[in-house]
C-alpha cells in the first residue's frame, strides 16, 4: 500500500467524492481548488497537475482506484480532528454541485464506516449547517459484514466514465 500524508488523503477523498456520481462538475472542482488555496495544508502544491494525475489514475481502472482509496482510508491512523476535517471536505465536495446523488450518499457511507469518530460527534459538528447529515449516517440493513455490503452496493450502482482532464479556467 502506498504511503500517503493527510493532505494527500484529503485531496483523494474530495476527488473520489467528486467522481462518485460519475460526473465531475466545475463547481466541485472549484470547491476543492478553493479549499486547497486557502488551507495551510497545501503549500507548494500544483492543484491542476495533481488533480489531473488523479483523473488519469481513475480512468485507468476506476473500481480498483476507489477500492485502493477505501483500503488506504481503512489503514490510516487519523485523529478525531483529522477525521472530522476529512468528513467536512467530503461533504463540501458532495454539496458543491447542489445535487446529492444516491451514489454520493453510498460513497459517503463507505467513508464513514472506515472512520472511528462517533455519529454523535459528527452530528454535533455538522448540524445545523448540514441538516440532513443524519441521512448520511443512517444504518443500512444490518448484515454480518456491513462494510463489505455497502462497498459492494456502491460498486453495483456506480459505473464511472472516463473523465476529461481538468483544465484551469482563465
Amino acid at each position: 500500500m502506498e504511503a500517503i500524508n493527510f493532505e494527500q488523503l484529503l485531496l483523494k477523498t474530495a476527488f473520489c467524492c467528486m467522481a462518485s456520481d460519475g460526473n465531475i462538475d466545475k463547481r466541485e472542482v472549484s470547491t476543492i481548488e478553493n479549499f486547497c488555496e486557502k488551507s495551510e495544508l497545501f503549500n507548494d502544491f500544483n492543484f491542476h497537475e495533481t488533480i489531473n494525475h488523479l483523473v488519469n489514475e481513475i480512468n485507468t481502472n476506476s473500481k480498483q482506484f476507489i477500492q485502493d482509496y477505501f483500503d488506504l482510508l481503512s489503514h490510516s491512523k487519523l485523529s478525531e480532528n483529522e477525521e472530522l476535517s476529512l468528513i467536512d471536505f467530503a461533504l463540501k465536495t458532495i454539496y458543491a454541485d447542489e445535487e446529492v446523488e444516491y451514489s454520493e450518499v453510498k460513497f459517503f457511507k463507505n467513508i464513514r464506516h472506515r472512520l472511528s469518530v462517533s455519529d454523535e460527534k459528527i452530528i454535533e459538528t455538522f448540524q445545523p449547517e448540514h441538516s440532513e447529515i443524519e441521512d448520511f449516517l443512517e444504518e443500512d440493513i444490518k448484515t454480518e459484514n456491513l462494510l463489505d455490503k455497502i462497498t459492494n452496493e456502491f460498486f453495483a450502482i456506480s459505473e464511472l466514465p472516463k473523465f476529461e482532464n481538468i483544465i484551469k479556467e482563465k
